[in-house]
């Protein structure tokens, strides 16, 4: 995907989260969400810190509480932006986010090739500002389905910015169930995605390792099936596999051990 396309994307998700979050009520803004300790509200305010500090805005000098959830210095980070946030309404913090998508839509559409290739150090290791944009993608993405599902509000779950963050989350499978799961030497498995982002992956594991077969091997040791609303819920870690409904037939204690595993949210 060129530059283009990643601006593009990106203005499109910010939008449809504007476009979600304008109607809510204070009651919904608090709404407990999947991600632990956040609200509605909070997964708007992540987003307001992560895109200004993006502008080149100055971070906040609020701390955080040490919430018991906090698990790494990246969540820690973010926290002292969202806590910061917390004494607001819901519609301060969408107003903030308002004036930060907007001024986040400008920058991209204005910015030159050496905006974009600007060396950074992302959550998954070295890149540039144009990489980023992958993951603020998905970052988007994810959270507007967060923020739909606490919410029982259905909708965007297909479309490009779908697919992209859907086909990123899948290019871990390969750890999943060769490392893991513990998928035999010389087995493979197929994981099969339904609904409005469908994709049928498989998995064989040779001399230690486990990668995508680019055909149907011969032999399955099993097959699993979900909707992509499922996989994306167990693929970010916001739901467990006992908590939703997934198919599997052949090695079905394999099978639970791959879709028990799935959480590779950066």
């Amino acid at each position: 995907m060129n530059i283009d396309q990643k601006v593009s994307l990106t203005i499109e998700a910010i939008n449809t989260l504007t476009e979600l979050c304008t109607p809510l009520t204070e009651v919904q803004w608090k709404t407990a969400t999947d991600c632990p300790g956040w609200s509605v509200q909070d997964n708007l305010s992540h987003l307001v810190g992560i895109e200004n500090m993006l502008l080149g805005k100055p971070p906040t000098t609020h701390k955080s509480p040490k919430y018991d959830y906090i698990k790494n210095p990246i969540g820690e980070h973010n926290e002292h932006e969202i806590d910061a946030r917390r004494s607001l309404s819901g519609s301060q913090v969408l107003a903030e986010w308002k004036v930060t998508a907007a001024e986040r839509a400008h920058q991209l559409q204005t910015a030159d090739a050496e905006y974009f290739a600007k060396p950074m150090m992302m959550p998954t290791g070295p890149g540039t500002l144009g990489d980023f944009l992958d993951i603020r993608i998905l970052d988007l993405w994810i959270h507007d389905q967060d923020i739909r599902r606490a919410l029982n509000i259905s909708g965007n779950h297909g479309g490009p910015c779908a697919e992209h963050t859907i086909d990123r989350l899948i290019r871990t499978l390969p750890i999943v169930v060769g490392k893991r799961a513990a998928t035999p030497e010389g087995e493979s498995v197929s994981i099969t995605i339904s609904g409005a982002v469908q994709r049928t992956i498989y998995i064989s594991v040779s001399e230690g390792r486990a990668n995508f077969a680019a055909d149907k091997p011969a032999n399955l040791l099993c097959e699993i099936s979900m909707d992509s609303t499922v996989f994306t819920a167990l693929a970010t870690g916001r739901k467990q596999s006992t908590e939703l409904t997934w198919t599997a037939t052949g090695d079905t204690s394999l099978a639970q051990r791959i879709v028990s595993q799935l959480n590779m949210m950066i």
